[in-house]
């Protein structure tokens, strides 16, 4: 077929649909494609709006950081920091079911909405023909977080990834059953003590192996949610946050939504997946010197401002 861009459809993996995948992506819209652990619903990881547009397509209810995915070795280092254990780690098990948990490169494109306003991104390569081939398409890393809707069971088939998304998947690429059928493990190695953060097709053993070192479990209280999987926490500016503030105080900075005016506005027209697109960047962005607070407008309650306003609430809660 030639409209790539009808709704929920599937397409079996061949150059031509890959292509349109590619093109897709490149465009800031979705795609959802084999791995070898699950469809994933795939964005363009460097764009905003791409990655709101997952979240809003998954009713997440929260901003959980998104693994990125890439297809070579060539650029990664333009996107995390590798260090010994991380180059001995890929070497072993890349392309495959390992995610692995990295310092931000400087000037990463990766959004931050996709690491979830953390200095550190998840990242893998998937060991999948199709999925690669997707990503070289697009020529840039793609955030793929299971192709379903937030809470239901993860689709391993096309089909799957239909009955769950319908026409929010947009283009679904058939690459056929997944092999591994459950998400990748998430190894932290953003600190010295390597960190399992989530058990998947990659054994604890197996990464002591090549380490030579225990990796630590995570917590239940961990304090910040570096992998899916893990409990949420919140992006913590150093300035306290006032929220749904109709102006700004003395010395506040204020982050707008809608027709206001304000410093920074998350969306004149109030779009809500622009709002969340902006979001942590301009929290970043205003969180310095001359301002002494940050204030933000109210969001409402509902779609994507659900996981707006959860994040904020975390930002504006008391310090200890």
């Amino acid at each position: 077929m030639n409209d790539v861009s009808a709704p929920a459809l599937i397409q079996p993996a061949n150059d031509r649909s890959v292509a349109a995948a590619g093109a897709r992506l490149r465009t800031g819209q979705l795609v959802a494609f084999a791995t070898e652990t699950v469809y994933g619903l795939g964005g363009d990881a460097t764009n905003d709006r791409a990655v709101a547009a997952i979240f809003a397509a998954k009713g997440r209810p929260s901003f959980n950081p998104l693994i990125a995915h890439v297809a070579d070795f060539d650029l990664i280092e333009t996107l995390v920091q590798v260090d010994d254990r991380a180059r001995a780690l890929m070497k072993r098990f890349w392309p495959g079911p390992l995610t692995l948990v990295l310092p931000r490169a400087a000037h990463s494109p990766i959004s931050l909405l996709a690491s979830a306003g953390l200095d550190t991104i998840a990242i893998r390569m998937p060991d999948h023909d199709v999925a690669r081939a997707i990503i070289r398409a697009a020529g840039r890393p793609i955030a793929a977080p299971s192709a379903n809707r937030s809470g239901a069971v993860s689709p391993t088939t096309a089909a799957h990834v239909a009955e769950s998304l319908g026409e929010r998947a947009g283009l679904i690429i058939d690459g056929g059953p997944c092999r591994v059928g459950v998400e990748s493990t998430v190894l932290d190695l953003s600190t010295p003590i390597p960190t399992l953060l989530r058990p998947g097709g990659i054994t604890a053993d197996q990464i002591e192996a090549v380490l030579g070192q225990k990796a630590q479990s995570a917590q239940a209280d961990a304090s910040a949610p570096k992998s899916p999987g893990m409990l949420e926490s919140h992006y913590a500016p150093a300035l306290a946050v006032r929220l749904n503030a109709e102006h700004a105080h003395a010395g506040e900075a204020l982050l707008g939504f809608g027709a206001m005016d304000c410093t920074l506005n998350l969306s004149p027209t109030g779009d809500l997946e622009e709002a969340a697109a902006h979001l942590f960047a301009m929290m970043r962005a205003l969180d310095r010197a001359p301002f002494t607070a940050l204030a933000v407008a109210p969001i409402p309650e509902h779609g994507l401002g659900a996981a707006i306003n959860d994040r904020l609430r975390r930002a504006a809660a008391p310090r200890s």
